[in-house]
């Protein structure tokens, strides 16, 4: 109960700070950078090497990839009917295609499932979700913004991620036998910079302005994220007969509220940034209420 405590109010004082503090132009972006090239990679480093793989990881790779490529499908088909515009239909596919498995998912998976559900869901990020962001988001800014891209560049953006690059040393630490005890403190120490900062960063930058003819893909691109996605997984996982915390966590990153980067890719690349962001916002709240929902009906 204190981890989600932890949760909500770092958030909320991102929230507050950005509307009434007028903190320093570029805060969040610093502390994006903190984020993602120490944090995390010191938590990545905390983790996995005492984590024991077993067959059943695959299923939170894949169930990563299928989130992305059932939005793909989904939001192309529906668009389609719907006669949106080629902008919204690729915002649409990026924000509900990849969820925010890392800033979210990490704080949430521990308030609510301890230090080896974060574990499991590092690896569900990492292999999974980030992978997609580097493939998929790639190709979707390039088919719906007629950007060109290639695919030297793609595997570089992954190899050289500092996250999959400690997520490398830490398999290898891991067979080895682990840390010794004081870099052990010192990863643990620096990696739990991770869950304040991130949440502190993701209100400074939260929105939420919905527009005329906003609704109805808000409506649909919430109800696949937050709700039809985690069923599908649910549903898929016990079919292939996997089981216990490793499928909880592949349903409860599946259903994790839409990705920060991919709204920043979004608006980047003129797919309708203001669809993007509203789907962004909304998404946020309400995965504070589906994600322990999800949690709480897989017992």
């Amino acid at each position: 109960m204190t981890a989600f405590a932890l949760l909500i109010v770092c958030l909320l004082l991102g929230v507050l700070i950005a509307r009434y503090a007028h903190p320093p132009l570029g805060l969040a972006q610093g502390l994006n950078w903190w984020v993602i090239h120490i944090a995390l990679p010191a938590l990545v480093l905390d983790l996995i090497p005492r984590l024991h793989f077993e067959w059943q990881f695959w299923f939170l790779i894949v169930s990563q990839w299928l989130v992305f490529v059932g939005a793909f499908v989904l939001f192309r088909l529906v668009g389609a009917r719907l006669n949106w515009s080629r902008g919204r239909i690729g915002a649409l596919t990026l924000v509900c295609g990849l969820g925010n498995t890392s800033f979210m998912g990490y704080p949430l998976l521990e308030a609510l499932r301890g230090r080896e559900g974060l574990a499991l869901g590092v690896v569900a990020d990492q292999l999974g979700c980030f992978v997609m962001l580097a493939i998929g988001g790639t190709l979707v800014t390039a088919l719906y913004s007629g950007a060109h891209t290639h695919a030297r560049a793609i595997v570089k953006r992954i190899v050289l991620f500092p996250a999959f690059l400690a997520l490398l040393a830490g398999v290898a630490v891991g067979a080895l036998g682990g840390w010794p005890e004081p870099a052990l403190d010192i990863l643990h120490r620096i990696g739990g910079t991770l869950v304040p900062l991130a949440l502190f960063s993701v209100g400074l930058r939260f929105k939420l302005h919905l527009g005329d003819g906003q609704f109805v893909p808000l409506a649909l691109g919430l109800g696949w994220k937050l709700l039809l996605v985690p069923a599908l997984v649910l549903g898929l996982g016990l079919l292939a007969g996997v089981g216990g915390l490793t499928l909880t966590i592949s349903v409860l990153q599946a259903g994790m509220a839409p990705m920060i980067s991919a709204a920043i890719l979004a608006d980047q690349h003129n797919l309708d940034p203001p669809m993007a962001n509203t789907v962004l916002g909304a998404g946020i709240l309400l995965s504070l209420v589906t994600v322990p929902t999800w949690n709480a009906i897989l017992g």
